[in-house]
């Protein structure tokens, strides 16, 4: 790999909560620059905020990204939502999630509206070439694939995860050497996943030096999420013998499992640390470190019960472990590291934080939710306006009002993970939550509910028709080959990823295509046929009922719900994956 030089922005985002994640260091003298930051922008999947030896984990080794906190500024209440896909809309738009038709994390509720804006789209007009390695969660078919929303190079896996049903049957739920998606072709690749997104990374920098161009990469692994089943092998050797029982947490009937799992968990964790090192020593042997960002966070809490600092909770639910991230935040040339802000701040504010860094503007034409918080990590005194933070998540079509909410003022913070009992807490001074104000504060319980209600209709009515399910487009020179999956149906019978689902589509030009129907399990002998705009077709399934296919489906321009399904006379399932090809 040729040596170069330079300017550098990076960004870290891992999956946790967080109370104070920084240790003081000597600063660098702040001087001005004409030259915009680069952005490296890395987020790993479900790494809980005590998955790190600076916020007290008794058990795992992350050296470097320790180093890296202790070089930084940090945010020390910095919030994000629950789960994997609302963080992301949002950390992509400056916008809670709920503007961007972002509802859930599958079966047709991760996928981002096309109209939206992302930072990458934004970093573009000041002439940033932008890339993409490992985990989107927005969408996996035109107009919603990172290529269409402003990333000129993406290296991704579809959907939530390696091992879910939006990946290729073929690839056997690994982590190592698994097939991905680069610039939307299948790609076979070689390596553990978390090496792949990293390696890659530094080649997309190579190249944007080469081209005399500022550069945006995201890295966002799916590691630590699960399965477990496939981990570094060096790394779990190395926390089996360790023994992770001192951060394991509550009561389990199988608690060898949980440590086995636990251990597994934090190999994954700590291959991630050791690509931090390998891309930070990059930085400075390139000469990029002094006019680098780096921010190190996460998606949401631990999925797993473990040790997770003071705090209460994990993913998916509404509590500080949930919804509490570490926020590192290094720049040499701009920031002293050591420099800590106490105000509440949340995905949706990194956007504008970013473009300003940039020196670029934000979208005029919508409402942004985030703010820029540049100046408090600069340690600036700046007027900071009080505002209260809004997260929320649960299963379901469309929200529901005090379903699992949390509103996080600048002192108290009200929550209800059913909409029936609620609880407030005085976050600053009891942020594990253990003492509940609600009966002795009914005044504060009813204003932040009013203020919840005044915001849950703000950005519920972004759009007259806002929760409705964004269409996958057919029949464009943009994308001839479509692969639809279970990730982005809509669920009409099963539970889970479900046993039948449809596709809403639209069909941009009268076209015709030849499906390939995937089958997760053997049908021989069923009836395969799929339907859409009020015509059915009908298709063959191979002797040993692994493979469908049904050619020349001719289509009309126009939306229509597109339904494949097998079936045997008496049960009628849906397909695993099918792969429309345009003609």
């Amino acid at each position: 790999m040729q040596r170069i030089a330079l300017y550098t922005v990076a960004v870290f985002l891992v999956g946790a909560s967080i109370l104070s994640c920084h240790r003081n260091t000597s600063g660098h003298k702040q001087t001005a620059t004409s030259a915009s930051p680069n952005i490296i922008l890395i987020m790993t999947d479900d790494q809980g905020y005590g998955d790190l030896g600076v916020t007290g984990n008794p058990v795992i080794e992350t050296p470097n990204i320790d180093a890296l906190a202790k070089q930084s500024a940090s945010m020390s209440h910095f919030y994000v939502s629950p789960v994997c896909s609302p963080t992301r809309a949002s950390l992509m738009t400056g916008r809670y999630n709920y503007r961007t038709r972002v509802v859930d994390t599958y079966v047709g509720r991760s996928m981002m509206d096309s109209e939206e804006v992302t930072l990458a789209e934004a970093l573009k007009t000041r002439g940033f070439r932008t890339g993409i390695f490992g985990k989107w969660h927005l969408g996996d078919a035109y107009p919603m694939r990172p290529n269409d929303q402003g990333f000129d190079e993406a290296l991704v896996h579809f959907g939530g995860g390696l091992a879910q049903p939006s990946e290729p049957l073929h690839n056997n739920r690994r982590y190592t050497d698994p097939i991905l998606y680069h610039n939307g072709e299948e790609v076979q690749t070689q390596g553990y996943c978390t090496n792949v997104y990293f390696d890659r990374a530094l080649s997309f920098i190579e190249q944007s030096q080469q081209q005399q161009k500022p550069f945006f990469a995201y890295i966002a692994t799916n590691a630590p999420h699960d399965p477990f089943h496939d981990v570094p092998e060096e790394l779990l050797a190395k926390y089996r013998k360790k023994g992770v029982s001192s951060a394991l947490r509550g009561d389990f009937p199988n608690p060898e499992k949980r440590a086995e799992d636990l251990a597994r968990i934090y190999a994954m964790v700590d291959n991630v640390d050791q690509n931090v090192g390998k891309l930070m020593r990059k930085l400075d042997e390139w000469d990029l470190s002094e006019n680098t960002i780096v921010i190190f966070m996460t998606d949401n809490g631990p999925q797993t019960t473990r040790y997770n600092g003071p705090f209460r909770g994990g993913k998916g639910q509404v509590w500080e472990g949930s919804i509490r991230t570490c926020f590192f935040m290094r720049w040499p040339e701009r920031l002293k590291a050591g420099t800590v802000s106490d105000r509440p701040v949340a995905h949706i504010d990194i956007m504008p934080t970013l473009l300003e860094a940039a020196g670029t503007s934000l979208p005029q034409d919508r409402i942004i939710d985030g703010r820029s918080f540049l100046p408090l990590v600069e340690g600036k005194e700046v007027e900071w306006p009080e505002r209260t933070l809004y997260m929320q998540w649960h299963r379901g079509d469309e929200p529901k009002p005090f379903i699992a909410f949390a509103a996080r003022a600048p002192r108290y913070k009200l929550l209800s993970p059913n909409g029936e009992k609620f609880e407030l807490y005085d976050i600053q001074n009891d942020p594990s939550e253990k003492q509940n104000l609600a009966d002795q504060l009914p005044e504060v319980v009813e204003k932040m509910k009013a203020d919840y209600m005044t915001w849950f209709r703000d950005v519920s009515g972004t759009r007259p028709d806002n929760y409705a399910k964004p269409h996958i487009v057919l029949g464009t020179d943009h994308e001839t080959t479509t692969r639809l999956s279970q990730q982005d149906w809509v669920l009409t019978q099963g539970q889970g990823w479900g046993e039948q689902g449809h596709w809403k589509v639209e069909v941009a030009r009268p076209a015709s295509f030849d499906a390939e129907v995937v089958l997760d399990k053997p049908h021989p002998g069923w009836q395969l046929s799929i339907s859409g705009s009020g015509k059915t077709f009908r298709g063959t399934i191979t002797n040993d009922g692994t493979k469908g296919t049904i050619p020349n489906i001719t289509l009309p321009a126009g939306k229509t719900d597109l339904q494949v399904s097998l079936s045997n006379g008496e049960k009628e399932v849906g397909p695993y994956q099918v792969i429309l090809k345009r003609r």
